[in-house]
């Protein structure tokens, strides 16, 4: 990805990335963040972007790479990592039979709950071991506009993934999301640029495909034919709640009703 430095599309993604970084404070002096690296183009862009900040930012931090290995056939860890170490990048692996403990805990109607659980411990264990304080996850701004919608229609509140998750357990890494700012569009223009490793996909895929998520995701893309700015004022209405003009009953406007932990 080395080509990529040079690159319009590449320099605003850096541009967008480094205005998240900045305006939710998630990179500090001397912090060390772990990239969960899961092998797509949302995490491989990420990576690049963390190192490249690296170079130019006013604050001096360390950024390591790991990538949990599910078990399938169909995943090529060892790819991801042949990359990493041409790039010159710390990379790490954690590896779980997924497939075994879904058959084995009967969530096979719902693989992912139980695989993201699964992974987001192994990679706070890891970030624990490897002192990292912060644990940076590639997801953009169209996840954030899409689970926003998801909470919205499903009626768990007005929520989303927030750029900056504080730990419950003060010994687990911060959450960051770099490309809170950042649409799809770009990460994928950033990515078709590059030669990425094909580190294969999840057996689970075409549950995916058929789920929720990709429901919003094709809403979205009709909805940016009539307004297209959507994505962004998404974001702006995100970042501007009007408390007095939605349905709180008084004296329950604390901003603390509706807590729940967030999935990755």
């Amino acid at each position: 990805m080395a080509e990529l430095s040079g690159s319009a599309p590449f320099k605003k993604l850096c541009r967008l990335a480094g205005e998240a970084v900045c305006r939710y404070g998630m990179i500090e002096e001397n912090d060390r963040v772990m990239v969960g690296l899961s092998g797509g183009k949302d995490s491989f862009v990420l990576l690049e972007t963390l190192h490249h900040l690296r170079s130019v930012a006013p604050v001096s931090f360390d950024v390591v790479a790991a990538t949990f290995d599910p078990g399938f056939p169909e995943f090529d860890a060892a790819a991801i990592r042949d990359f990493c170490v041409s790039r010159g990048w710390e990379h790490h692996v954690v590896s779980m039979d997924i497939a075994s403990i879904i058959a084995e805990k009967d969530f096979s109607r719902s693989p992912c709950v139980l695989c993201s659980r699964l992974r987001r411990g192994r990679l706070y264990r890891l970030a624990r071991e490897l002192k990292c304080s912060k644990l940076a996850l590639g997801h953009h701004l169209d996840d954030i506009a899409i689970s926003f919608l998801m909470s919205l229609c499903r009626g768990q509140g007005l929520a989303t993934m927030a750029p900056v998750v504080k730990p419950r357990n003060e010994a687990d890494p911060q959450v960051i999301r770099p490309l809170a700012l950042v649409p799809e569009s770009l990460i994928r223009a950033c990515a078709a640029a590059a030669d990425l490793p094909a580190a294969g996909v999840c057996r689970y895929e075409e549950q995916l495909a058929s789920g929720d998520r990709k429901f919003f995701a094709q809403t979205i893309e009709q909805w940016e034919k009539h307004i297209p700015a959507l994505r962004s004022n998404i974001a702006r209405s995100l970042a501007d709640p009007r408390l007095d003009h939605l349905l709180i009953p008084p004296g329950k406007d604390d901003g603390k009703r509706g807590e729940r932990s967030e999935t990755p």
